[in-house]
């Protein structure tokens, strides 16, 4: 069992790369789509989801702590305070499941990763996190590999196309509407959002806005 699932989330104007397609509200309900999704996937694993968020949201059934920081002030903060493993997952991975995460938790290292596109880090588990402090930003998966060698710490890379998948970009939201089933893709289809194929090559076009 995961005790705490960390989750960063920014609400006001998020994913800025999707301007072309989405307008600022839009973005904005997209983001929060795909946290919810995560969300969902984070509880079917037994985590206890806490979303760091830099504004304050609503929620019901979920910890909301805000943080008016950036990540690794926010994450390096809560460390000493962790009791216990933890999980980090970003808020826009919407193709997240249980079948991935338990990858994720079922590794025997104590540190499974899951790199982002372009050197990012999607995904931290942690079992002793009190041994590890955050490095995100620019080529983080292979400053948080070099941080868990430095502090003795093993570490696992999990290859997952679930967890792999970040929606940043306009070419991203191909694999939501092809492989998502969640909150997220629903959210799109309902602007309109489909698949297209131009030369051979799939993407999406909004037919009505």
């Amino acid at each position: 069992m995961c005790p705490h699932a960390f989750i960063p989330y920014k609400p006001v104007n998020p994913k800025t790369r999707l301007s072309c397609v989405l307008c600022q509200e839009e973005r904005e309900s997209f983001a929060r789509a795909m946290l919810e999704d995560v969300i969902s996937a984070v509880k079917e694993v037994n985590c206890s989801p806490v979303v760091i968020s830099t504004e304050l949201i609503d929620s019901e059934d979920v910890q909301i702590t805000v943080k008016d920081a950036d990540l690794n002030q926010t994450l390096n903060s809560l460390m000493p305070e962790a009791s216990g493993k933890i999980l980090i997952i970003m808020a826009d991975l919407p193709l997240a499941d249980a079948a991935s995460l338990k990858r994720v938790l079922a590794t025997e290292k104590d540190m499974a990763i899951v790199p982002g596109r372009g050197g990012g880090t999607n995904v931290i588990y942690l079992k002793e996190p009190q041994r590890f402090h955050f490095d995100y930003y620019g080529t983080s998966f292979l400053k948080h590999v070099k941080i868990a060698g430095d502090a003795g710490l093993s570490s696992e890379v999990i290859d997952s196309f679930r967890l792999h998948t970040d929606i940043d970009e306009k070419e991203d939201l191909v694999e939501l509407l092809i492989h998502g089933t969640g909150k997220s893709r629903a959210y799109l289809e309902e602007l309109g959002f489909v698949l297209s194929v131009e030369k051979g090559r799939v993407g999406v076009e909004r037919k009505r806005q």
